[in-house]
């Protein structure tokens, strides 16, 4: 199976104020997260909720350099706040030299600012200049349940028009997938059409709010068969790792927590991560890992597999102390570690 980057509403946008230079520092304004509530609608008026949503949804369009040459980037991101902050996935920008976004129902783009990018985590943070815009409402992570309907938004294959719109379900909660920057967890399942140029888009619950950041489509290969099985980036993990962006922006550096394990999957379809390989002098050294350990959990969250456990790492910091559960000799062994930075690559 091969993951594929899903990497495009109209409303009249009125009382903007514009100005030909993005700001360079990220948003002081919250972000707004909806209310809990122990489940949103079964039934979703898709209609309403595209209307609703269209105003937070922007087209953007990059110039990148790569080691191909000089090319282009399309996707879609969200407006985050009122005085445009606007969150997307990583790879719509990486490489980028000039970054644009259009918002609903104007015919110009408006030159944006990358404020820091997080490849690992798959999300970028931009900056319009103006204010006036409307923010996407964020749902509480504790509201989004299996089986909820769902709408994905997002400019796909670059039609022309508006967004393309599609409806689905969450199939899915806390899925795991490893890409070439890192590994993403936390993900949303969704059988929701999502194509390239969906990426950044959001994901919305009946309510209108944002469940995840669409960023991932999974396709058949020759071995394997794939239908309908796309990922978005649940708000659980997104609002975090924005909050570090803007930290980013602000000149703080992101350093990621290493623990200094090689691992392996599991070939007889168990869960959790063999340790294949234990570096001298690291973490995991120092509080005592061994080769040939099975690692189940990691501060009592349970580990799918190699790429699990690489996420949940990555999500740390340098001084953070956890507790690997691991299976050693058929007895789980609990064993401390402070994880430090991670070596330059």
């Amino acid at each position: 199976m091969l993951i594929g980057a899903a990497g495009v509403g109209a409303v009249v946008a009125t009382g903007l104020v514009r100005d030909p230079a993005p700001p360079q520092r990220a948003s002081d304004r919250p972000i707004d997260v909806g209310p809990g509530r122990d489940a949103v609608a079964v039934a979703i008026d898709v209609a309403a909720v595209a209307e609703f949503v269209a105003p937070s949804v922007v087209t953007i369009s990059a110039d990148v350099d790569g080691e191909f040459g000089r090319g282009g980037s399309i996707g879609t991101g969200v407006i985050t706040t009122s005085d445009g902050e606007v969150l997307t996935n990583a790879h719509v920008v990486e490489g980028a030299t000039e970054i644009r976004v259009r918002l609903a129902g104007e015919t110009e783009p408006r030159p944006a600012t990358l404020l820091a990018a997080d490849a690992g985590n798959d999300l970028a943070l931009l900056r319009i200049s103006g204010d006036g815009f409307t923010p996407a409402v964020f749902a509480d992570p504790e509201s989004i349940r299996l089986g909820d309907e769902v709408v994905a938004i997002g400019f796909a294959l670059d039609l022309d028009g508006g967004p393309s719109v599609t409806r689905g379900i969450v199939s899915a909660l806390d899925r795991t997938l490893g890409l070439a920057d890192g590994a993403l967890d936390g993900l949303i399942q969704t059988d929701a059409a999502i194509s390239s140029g969906n990426s950044g888009g959001p994901l919305v619950n009946a309510a209108g709010e944002v469940v995840g950041i669409n960023t991932a489509v999974a396709r058949g290969d020759s071995t394997t068969a794939a239908s309908n099985v796309g990922f978005a980036i649940s708000v659980g993990e997104a609002l975090p790792i924005v909050a570090s962006l803007r930290d980013q922006a602000g000149g703080e550096s992101r350093l990621e927590g290493f623990l200094g394990v090689g691992l392996d999957d599991r070939s007889d379809g168990g869960q959790g991560a063999i340790v294949s390989d234990v570096q001298p002098d690291t973490p995991a050294a120092e509080a005592g890992v061994m080769v040939g350990d099975l690692v189940v959990a990691v501060d009592g969250v349970p580990i799918d597999g190699a790429v699990g456990m690489i996420a949940a790492i990555r999500d740390l910091e340098p001084g953070d102390r956890i507790t690997l559960t691991v299976v050693r000799d058929g007895d789980p062994v609990d064993l401390s570690a402070t994880l430090t930075t991670r070596p330059e690559a």
